[in-house]
């Protein structure tokens, strides 16, 4: 179906997974492909059914859910991967997006937030929980010192003052919408310029992007 969105459920909870199947039923333009108990099972599922999205728990057996975001990423055509977890802690929000991960959310986030997330990232827009955003910025400048905070910094300055600016507000976690609206240009646009940014800092997603920018210091 043209315009629909595929998802895939990565979760060892049937429970878990028959509510995300229910919730995202009712949306006409969101469609569950498939299920999966472990990592493993969902790394394979992924490469047999090509879903846009994949809804991936951590915690799971035989293979957990920052392994099967790496292995899932590896492919040339890699599906967008939001992390929908029960525990919101530092370490997890780290090796998420270290893996690549697109989104961070916790699993008791409202329906309407983890739909619209869906959207987001396909429209190449990355997800996180405000309380995960803390954390993973509370973690990055702890850690941003010496080389690593010179080396963004580096970075930064070779993009053009537009690039900096679009940068900059997608480090403080705009959307490309309020970016348009802020920097008075259009959304395809905006998305140029993200695009551009990806390439030149070298970042997998827009979390990415706001990392180096946090590094740096000018988050």
């Amino acid at each position: 179906m043209a315009g629909v969105i595929r998802v895939l459920l990565v979760d060892d909870d049937p429970l878990v997974r028959s509510a995300l199947s229910l919730m995202l039923g009712w949306q006409e333009d969101l469609r569950v492909v498939g299920e999966a108990p472990d990592g493993a099972a969902g790394v394979a599922r992924a490469g047999e059914l090509r879903p846009d999205v994949v809804l991936m728990d951590i915690r799971m057996p035989v293979m957990d859910g920052l392994e099967a975001t790496r292995r899932l990423l590896r492919d040339p055509s890699p599906p967008r991967v939001i992390v929908l977890t029960t525990f919101d802690a530092d370490e997890n929000v780290v090796r998420a997006v270290a893996a690549g991960a697109d989104g961070f959310l916790l699993k008791d986030t409202p329906p309407p937030a983890i739909i619209d997330a869906i959207r987001r990232v396909v429209d190449g827009e990355a997800m996180l929980s405000p309380s995960a955003t803390r954390s993973l910025v509370a973690r990055v400048r702890a850690d941003a010192a010496g080389d690593r905070s010179a080396a963004a910094r580096v970075r930064l300055d070779a993009l053009t003052g537009r690039e900096r600016e679009v940068a900059l507000a997608v480090g403080r976690g705009l959307a490309n919408a309020e970016i348009a609206a802020e920097l008075h240009m259009s959304v395809p646009t905006v998305k140029t310029h993200v695009s551009r940014l990806l390439d030149k800092l070298g970042a997998a997603n827009r979390v990415q992007i706001a990392i180096c920018v946090h590094d740096a210091g000018m988050g």
